[in-house]
């Protein structure tokens, strides 16, 4: 029997984006520019690249732009075509390829990240799945994070964890793990815990916002109590995982950049205009001369 790859990504797209107001009152924080591409769309093209052929979009009201950005534009497709504008017509016609489906779920209140993860369940079903948070762009050293990841999930078929060495005392910005050696690539969780004080934290190994989860997940984020915010933490139901099955977490290779805060935004659209084909080498030489 062959072994089971990852076919469906989720993309957790509710949150409110208040560290960007007033630029995303109107407009989600996803849809932000890198350059010449919406956060969202890099997510989706690493979902795709690691074979993904179902991408779940669990959004909340103000994010039908993201919707709209994956539908087809007729009357852009025309007036692009008509104008000869080959080129662009084919970026606009590829923003999703052909054979991948967009799905998309509401999730009524902001619940926390445990609780947008569990909108998906209904599409998911009983297999493993990939979830990517768009914040966090990573440009994969040699391929892709979650490509990287997907091929460790096809030999070892279990969960598998981004994860990030990051400054002992930025601990309380993130979900910070335990693990011992499992090979060369991988580390086995051992423990997991949401936003440690430095002091407290297991190690300085970051979840990064790339997961591969198994459907048992579903089970235990339906069963894990909201934090003192009100709000479900997926961190506290993969805590409860380890206590059933083996989680692995992939140091992976990389350079991230947090998108969401406004200098780690800043910082993508520096580094990626920096690598862009067309505007490269004349942006650098703008830096250059200020």
């Amino acid at each position: 029997m062959s072994q089971k790859s990852i076919r469906t990504v989720v993309f957790p797209v509710a949150g409110l984006g208040t560290r960007f107001l007033p630029a995303t009152k109107a407009s989600p924080k996803e849809m932000l520019p890198v350059v010449d591409k919406p956060l969202i769309q890099y997510a989706v093209e690493e979902a795709v690249a690691a074979g993904a052929k179902q991408l779940v979009f669990v959004t909340g009201r103000t994010k039908r732009a993201i919707e709209d950005h994956f539908d087809k534009a007729y009357e852009l497709e025309v007036e692009l075509e008509a104008k000869g504008k080959h080129a662009m017509l084919e970026l606009v016609r590829n923003t999703v390829p052909s054979g991948v489906n967009c799905i998309y779920i509401r999730q009524g209140e902001a619940l926390g990240l445990g609780h947008a993860v569990l909108c998906a369940q209904p599409i998911v079903g009983d297999e493993a799945f990939g979830v990517i948070l768009a914040d966090d762009l990573i440009d994969g050293q040699g391929e892709q994070v979650m490509s990287q990841m997907a091929k460790e999930y096809t030999k070892h078929q279990c969960s598998i964890l981004g994860v990030e060495r990051i400054p002992p005392e930025e601990t309380q910005k993130y979900g910070v793990v335990s693990a011992s050696e499992f090979n060369s690539e991988l580390s086995r969780l051992t423990g997991i815990v949401e936003k440690p004080k430095p002091e407290d934290a297991p190690s300085n190994l970051a979840v990064v916002g790339r997961y591969i989860l198994s459907p048992r997940i579903f089970q235990l984020i339906e069963e894990t109590p909201p934090d003192a915010k009100g709000e479900i933490q997926l961190t506290d139901a993969i805590a409860r995982l380890l206590e059933y099955e083996t989680v692995l977490a992939h140091e992976f290779k990389g350079l991230r950049y947090d998108c969401g805060s406004k200098l780690g935004y800043l910082k993508a659209t520096v580094e990626y205009g920096l690598k862009h084909p067309e505007l490269g080498p004349e942006f650098a030489a703008y830096l250059e001369s200020r």
